[in-house]
C-alpha cells in the first residue's frame, strides 16, 4: 500500500521527485500541547557505560526509553520539540556526540561514523534501561543504523530522519556557505577559513537554518536566539573546529567505502522495526537516497513529508512524532 502525507499548509511541490511512500500509520494518541517558548531540556555532562557525555534528559513514562543522536554539526537542542511529544510515552535521552554540543572529545578519537557509533552503543547499553527507541537525524541516522546492525539487542525500535546514506553528488546547495567547498584546499583553504572563522555566530546560524530548513522564515525567533547563543558558546571550545571537519571526512570516508563497510551494505543488517522519514526539500542528502534506504532494511518502511528540509524532526515535529507512536504502536501489536 501507497500513500502519502498531504502538507495541510500548500500544496506539494509540483517539482519534487516521485518517491514512492510506503504506508505510515500516524497515531490517532493525542499528543500533549507544543509549547512555542519551550527550552531546550536541562543538560549536564554524564557518565554512562564508560563515556563521559553531555545529555539532555526528558523526563516522561518509564517504561520506555528513547536515545536521540543528532546529526553533524548539530546537537542534542535538536530534539526539544520532538521529545517533547513523545514524553507520556517514553523518556528521553538527547546526547551531545564526542566534539559537538558541549561533549568534549577524548584525545584520542578519530571521529569516523564507527567510532561515533561505538559511543552511543556504550552509551545505549550503559543505560540499562533494556533496548532503546533509537532515532537519529543525518550523521546520527548514519550512526544509530551501524549501532542497529551491530548490536539489534539493544534496540527497540529505529527512526531514522534523512541518514546520511552515500550521496556523492556534487550540488552547491549542499554548502551552508560556498566558501566551504575551498576551505580545505592546499592553497585556497586558509584564506577560505579565515572568512568563515570572521562569521558571526548569528551568520553561522542563520546559514545552517536556510540550509536544513524548506522553509527558513518558519524558524522560531526564540530558536535562533538559543542557536546563536550556543554557536557563540561552541566558538570558545578549542576542539570544536577539529570535530567538525573531521567528522565530516569520516563521512565522506564511509560514502566512499566498498563491500562491508559501505552503508548500503550495513542496512540489510538492520533486523529491527525502522522508520525511514525524508523532507523533500532535503538539499542535504537527496530524498532520491529514501526508496533505496527503506527497501534495503528488512522491516523498514518509508514516509516522505513534502514541504520539508532536512531536519523534518525540528520542522515538522507532530507529524513526525504520530509516525513514530503509529510505529510503536504496530509493533505492540505485531503488525510491523
Amino acid at each position: 500500500m501507497t500513500d502519502t502525507v498531504p502538507d495541510s499548509r500548500r500544496a506539494p511541490d509540483a517539482g519534487a521527485p516521485r518517491v514512492p511512500v510506503t504506508h505510515v500509520p500516524l497515531s490517532t494518541r493525542e499528543l500533549p500541547e507544543l509549547d512555542p517558548k519551550l527550552p531546550p531540556w536541562p543538560g549536564e555532562t554524564e557518565d554512562v557505560g564508560g563515556v563521559s557525555l553531555h545529555v539532555r534528559r526528558t523526563p516522561g513514562a518509564e517504561a520506555e526509553t528513547v536515545l536521540y543522536v543528532h546529526g553533524l554539526g548539530g546537537s542534542s537542542t535538536n530534539w526539544t520539540d520532538l521529545s517533547a511529544l513523545l514524553a507520556p510515552s517514553a523518556g528521553g535521552a538527547a546526547i551531545d556526540l564526542p566534539g559537538f554540543g558541549f561533549s568534549e572529545p577524548e584525545h584520542a578519537f578519530d571521529f569516523s561514523l564507527d567510532a561515533h557509533a561505538e559511543v552511543v552503543r556504550k552509551f545505549a547499553d550503559g543505560l540499562g534501561a533494556g533496548p532503546v527507541h533509537l532515532v537519529g537525524n543525518s550523521m546520527g541516522g548514519a550512526v544509530s543504523l551501524l549501532v542497529a546492525a551491530r548490536h539489534p539487542e539493544l534496540v527497540r525500535t529505529l527512526t531514522l530522519i534523512s541518514p546520511a546514506m552515500p550521496d556523492r553528488r556534487p550540488d552547491p546547495r549542499r554548502l551552508s556557505d560556498p566558501l566551504m567547498a575551498l576551505a580545505y584546499l592546499p592553497l585556497l583553504g586558509r584564506k577560505a577559513r579565515r572568512r568563515l572563522a570572521a562569521y558571526t555566530a548569528r551568520e553561522r546560524a542563520q546559514q545552517v537554518i536556510k540550509l536544513c530548513f524548506a522553509d527558513p522564515g518558519s524558524f522560531p525567533e526564540h530558536r535562533m536566539a538559543e542557536l546563536v547563543e550556543e554557536h557563540s558558546a561552541r566558538a570558545e571550545l578549542a576542539w570544536a573546529g577539529s570535530a567538525m571537519s573531521r567528522s565530516t571526512f569520516g563521512i565522506f570516508r564511509t560514502w566512499f567505502a566498498r563491500g562491508a563497510a559501505s552503508l548500503w551494505r550495513v542496512a540489510p543488517n538492520v533486523t529491527v522495526p525502522t522508520l525511514v522519514v525524508w523532507g523533500t526539500e532535503d538539499k542535504v542528502i537527496s530524498v532520491r537516497r529514501a526508496t533505496r534506504t527503506a527497501k534495503l532494511l528488512p522491516r523498514g518502511r518509508l514516509l516522505v513529508l513534502p514541504r520539508t528540509g532536512h531536519v523534518a524532526q525540528m520542522e515538522r515535529p507532530v507529524v513526525v512524532a504520530k509516525a513514530i507512536l503509529g510505529m510503536w504502536e504496530e509493533v505492540a501489536a505485531g503488525s510491523w
